[in-house]
């Protein structure tokens, strides 16, 4: 994955609370095999409806998506965070997350921004109101901020998966550090070991 360290973007805003993964990336498109193309799919069941958030002109192309409480919840399919990267979102910042989509989330490099309520229902209301609406999010500092809107917050995240998205060390770049050491161990390792090779 690529390492994140400041997203600057317009939003679009959701304002629906307890998004499940099937409502991100519904069942029918979890028949490809590769990671890619899912964007097509995000939100396909409500995209439906001319007026959705995600037809509305003035808001494609935003790099963060802002959303009611307890996004993500449901199944734990990657695919959901497959679908909202693919679509071109680089975060997203709700009020709560489900635990297994937040997980799924640091470890794709899609950026779990968590807000207060007050905080959460501010953003929806200004980027609604301003579709033009910049906002920064700062993964270092750990903090959002919407200047124009007088919106400024700091978010959790512990230290691992902040070193996690400044690296943009996925699971096998985490191991990856070690290679080093891997290959020494290879090198000593006794022939009759089994192997995965």
């Amino acid at each position: 994955m690529r390492a994140v360290r400041v997203i600057t973007g317009r939003a679009a805003p959701l304002d629906r609370s307890d998004v499940d993964t099937d409502q991100i990336i519904p069942s029918d498109w979890l028949k490809r095999v590769e990671r890619t193309g899912f964007g097509a799919g995000l939100f396909s069941e409500w995209r439906d409806d001319r007026d959705f958030v995600l037809n509305q002109e003035e808001f494609m192309g935003a790099a963060i998506l802002v959303t009611g409480p307890n996004f993500g919840t449901g199944s734990s399919r990657e695919h959901a965070v497959w679908a909202l990267q693919d679509y071109g979102f680089e975060a997203v910042v709700s009020p709560g997350f489900a635990d297994i989509f937040r997980n799924n989330c640091t470890k794709d490099g899609l950026v779990p921004v968590q807000v207060d309520a007050a905080t959460g229902r501010a953003l929806l209301d200004a980027v609604t109101a301003d579709p033009t609406l910049e906002l920064t999010i700062d993964i270092e500092r750990g903090t959002l901020d919407a200047p124009a809107a007088g919106i400024e917050t700091g978010f959790p995240l512990d230290e691992f998966t902040r070193a996690r998205l400044l690296n943009g060390w996925d699971d096998i770049g985490l191991t990856l550090r070690y290679e080093d050491d891997i290959q020494a161990y290879e090198a000593v390792r006794p022939a009759w070991l089994p192997t995965t090779r």
